[in-house]
């Protein structure tokens, strides 16, 4: 950020709230107290009435107000996608709140931006989920204008099953957060084929000045196919109230729908995508629970516990 666009954010800041201090405006610009005083001193020097009272803060005038602010394309693409969080999460009268004040936001946007916000919507989503997304260093209103630019995106990204690291070229498609994550849908030219980027996991981003033209798939058309492609399977367990409360929130990570209580048991019902992973999961559970449906689900757990118990062996005998 350049010294002018920060001084105006200070100035903006300063109108925020009714005493900034010098320490609040350093760790946000990340400058030290020596500049902080030296920006006050300009802005004081510009004609702005800036009031400071040695040990407690800066203050403006209360007859002095800024003219209407013109947000930046990406600051809009950040409430908007607030706004999606909060659909989810938040009470209705807070969203309405919230709503509220994003239309008086929309109203100062320019004839551009208010088309770029429009056209946003059909690119994020936001699932069902207990959980926020996570504080990924990625800048979700970067990669939204990236998909409503149609701009190539390189990124170096993990991979959990090879334990490498890959470099792709990709056409993103759009972006949308489950059970604490975000994730990028997008065609990987790699792979010649639609992938999902779980944001994480991507150690690098670049946006490229190349465009592409495919026409890909609407985020929601494409969620929706895979979500019906995707073979899921009813789980039931019971586990001893003992063993539930050392559950924390792991089970909604496992497909989690609903549970019962059962006096001394609690049956839990799940939509898994991987009885072996589920089967993985439930060994940690087996001292307190068990397993109603499916009989599957059994034979798996069996399995993988004599797996252990051979492994175990081996190297007991090596």
């Amino acid at each position: 950020m350049n010294r002018l666009d920060r001084l105006t954010a200070i100035l903006i800041q300063l109108q925020s709230k009714r005493i900034v201090k010098a320490q609040e405006i350093a760790e946000r610009f990340e400058i030290s107290l020596r500049t902080v005083y030296r920006d006050i001193r300009t802005l004081e020097l510009a004609g702005v009435p800036i009031l400071s009272e040695a040990g407690i803060g800066y203050s403006l005038m209360k007859e002095y107000r800024l003219p209407p602010i013109q947000f930046t394309a990406d600051e809009a693409l950040a409430f908007f996608t607030a706004e999606k969080i909060l659909s989810k999460l938040s009470d209705p009268k807070t969203l309405n709140n919230y709503a509220s004040g994003l239309f008086k936001i929309k109203a100062v946007l320019n004839h551009q931006e208010k088309e770029l916000l429009d056209e946003a919507k059909d690119y994020i989503s936001f699932k069902e989920s207990q959980y926020l997304p996570d504080n990924s260093t990625l800048n979700v209103p970067e990669i939204l204008q990236s998909i409503l630019h149609k701009k190539v995106i390189r990124i170096k990204y993990f991979n959990s099953s090879s334990f490498e690291e890959n470099e792709r070229a990709i056409e993103p498609v759009g972006i949308y957060s489950q059970n604490a994550y975000w994730y990028l849908i997008a065609w990987c030219r790699l792979r010649n084929d639609y992938r999902v980027f779980r944001f994480d996991k991507i150690n690098e981003i670049e946006i490229c000045k190349d465009k592409f033209t495919t026409k890909h798939p609407s985020l929601e058309s494409f969620l929706k196919t895979t979500a019906e492609e995707k073979a899921l399977t009813k789980v039931v367990i019971r586990i001893e109230k003992s063993g539930y409360k050392y559950l924390g929130n792991q089970h909604f990570y496992m497909g989690f729908i609903d549970q019962k209580d059962l006096g001394e048991q609690v049956e839990m019902s799940f939509l898994s995508a991987s009885l072996s992973g589920f089967a993985h999961w439930f060994m940690l559970l087996g001292h307190d629970a068990d397993i109603i449906e499916p009989e599957y689900l059994k034979h798996l757990v069996l399995e993988k516990l004599e797996e252990v118990k051979c492994r175990i062996n081996g190297k007991t005998n090596i």
